[in-house]
C-alpha cells in the first residue's frame, strides 16, 4: 500500500493511548490558542474546557475559570475550531476490502492517513459497498479503531447502462422506472443509508465519449422518496445535462462542479439557488495545478455560487483520490474567492446545517458537542494551516495527536 509503511507503529501506539489515556477522564483545557468559536467569532487568546463529549466553557482566558486537576494543554500559536466536516470521501480503494475483519491497527493506520491527521471529525461517505462500510462504522462507534463519525450514501444509482466507465466492471444498481427507483430508494434507506447518490450524469465510455444522463422523472421520484423520510440526495452531474436532471429532479447536493462548464447558465444557478442546492466542488480532484482555461472556469463555477449566495460545502473526494492531503484544495478554494472564515464555515457550520439533524455541533460553545481540532498557525494569514493538525478530538476523545 503507498506511503503505509510512513506510519510508525510509534505513531499508532500514541494514538492508541490518546484515546485510552486515563487522564483524559476529567477536563481537559486548551489554553492560550485562537479560538474560532464559529467562523466569524474568534478569541485571540482563548481557553476550551471539555468535560466528556461535551464542551463546557470556551472563552477568553481572563474570563473562563479552569478548575482544578483539569489537564491543561498549551495551544500557544495554535488555532482551535470546530471539528472539520469532509463532506465528500470513499472507502472504495483495496485497503478498505473486508474491513470486518482486518486488524484494527491497521484500520486505525488508514483512518490516520486518509483523514484524521487532517481533522475530519466526520465524513460522508458518497459511494462504497454498504455493508462494508457500515462495517467499517460499527468498529469505530464500538471503539475498536479510533475514527471520525461515518454517514454513507452506500452504492450509488445509475441511470439504464449508466455505470461510469472509471467503476467498470463493477456495475452500479439501475433506475429504470419511477415505481423501481422509489422501491429502490425504500430499500437502501431501510438498509441504514444515510442518504442517496445518484450518477445524474456519467461517462460510461471514456473512448467513445459516450455520455449517459439520468431521467428527470426518475430523479424526482428518487428525491420524493428520499425528503419523505427527511434524508438528503447527492448528484455526481459530470457534465450540463447532468448539472440540469439534479437540478430540475430536486437534488439536494450536487457533489461536483462540471468540467464542462466555464461558469452557471443563469436560469440554473437561479433554479439552484432557489431549491437551496449545496454545492461541493472538489477542486483537487478536477482542476490541477497549472493555471489553464479548464481550471479558472472550475473556479468561476464556486465563485459565481459563492457570489450568489449558494451554500458550499468541504469536500475533496479522498479515497477516490489517492493524494488525502486537502491543503491544495483550501487554496483553490481561496483563489475562487473564498476568505478563510467561508472556507472555514464550508467545513464546519454549513454541514451541520446541511446533514446535521439537529445535533448540537460545529461551533466551539458550551453545551455543543466536543468535536474540536487544533492545527499549527493561523489560517486567517495561511490557509494551508488548517492541515497542520496537531490534535483531532471527537466526542472529547483524541483521536489523533500529530508525532
Amino acid at each position: 500500500m503507498p506511503g503505509f509503511r510512513s506510519l510508525s507503529a510509534l505513531s499508532f501506539c500514541v494514538a492508541l493511548l490518546l484515546v485510552h489515556s486515563p487522564c483524559r477522564g476529567g477536563v481537559v483545557a486548551l489554553v492560550g490558542g485562537r479560538v474560532y468559536r464559529n467562523p466569524e467569532q474568534v478569541v485571540a487568546d482563548g481557553v476550551v474546557l471539555i468535560d466528556g463529549e461535551r464542551i463546557v466553557a470556551s472563552g477568553a482566558k481572563s474570563t473562563v475559570r479552569i478548575p482544578p486537576g483539569a489537564e491543561v494543554i498549551d495551544c500557544t500559536g495554535l488555532t482551535i475550531a470546530a471539528g472539520f466536516w469532509n463532506s465528500h470521501v470513499h472507502f472504495t480503494a483495496p485497503q478498505w476490502e473486508n474491513a470486518a475483519s482486518l486488524p484494527a491497527a491497521r484500520v486505525s493506520q488508514q483512518l490516520e492517513r486518509m483523514l484524521t491527521r487532517y481533522g475530519f471529525t466526520t465524513v460522508f461517505d458518497t459511494g462504497s459497498r454498504f455493508e462494508n462500510t457500515q462495517a467499517l462504522r460499527l468498529r469505530i462507534n464500538r471503539g475498536e479503531v479510533p475514527g471520525p463519525r461515518i454517514l454513507t450514501t452506500g452504492e450509488p444509482l445509475v441511470a439504464r447502462d449508466g455505470t461510469p466507465y472509471y467503476l467498470k466492471p463493477l456495475l452500479l444498481p439501475e433506475l429504470l422506472t419511477p415505481p423501481q427507483a422509489t422501491a429502490e430508494v425504500r430499500r437502501k434507506l431501510a438498509a441504514g443509508a444515510d442518504a442517496i447518490k445518484l450518477h445524474t450524469g456519467a461517462i460510461t465510455d471514456h473512448e467513445q465519449d459516450r455520455h449517459t444522463a439520468l431521467a428527470t422523472d426518475l430523479v424526482r421520484a428518487v428525491t420524493a422518496e428520499a425528503h419523505r423520510q427527511g434524508k438528503v440526495v447527492f448528484a455526481h452531474p459530470q457534465y450540463m445535462n447532468g448539472w440540469r436532471a439534479a437540478i430540475d429532479g430536486g437534488v439536494d447536493v450536487l457533489a461536483h462542479v462540471t468540467e464542462e462548464s466555464e461558469g452557471w447558465p443563469r436560469d440554473l444557478l437561479a433554479s439552484a439557488l432557489r431549491k437551496h442546492v449545496a454545492l461541493i466542488p472538489t477542486l483537487k480532484l478536477l482542476a490541477g495545478t497549472e493555471p489553464s482555461r479548464k481550471q479558472q472556469g472550475l473556479l468561476r463555477q464556486v465563485r459565481e455560487y459563492l457570489q450568489a449566495g449558494g451554500q458550499i460545502l468541504f469536500g475533496t473526494d479522498a479515497g477516490f483520490i489517492p493524494d488525502y492531503d486537502p491543503s491544495e484544495e483550501y487554496v483553490l478554494l481561496q483563489q475562487a474567492g473564498m476568505s478563510p472564515a467561508q472556507i472555514l464555515a464550508a467545513l464546519t457550520t454549513a454541514p451541520v446545517s446541511r446533514f446535521g439533524g439537529g445535533i448540537k455541533a460545529g461551533e466551539v460553545v458550551a453545551g455543543y458537542r466536543a468535536d474540536v481540532v487544533v492545527v499549527e498557525g493561523n489560517p486567517a494569514a495561511d490557509i494551508r494551516a488548517l492541515a497542520k493538525v496537531r490534535y483531532t478530538i471527537r466526542g472529547g476523545k483524541f483521536i489523533y495527536q500529530r508525532p
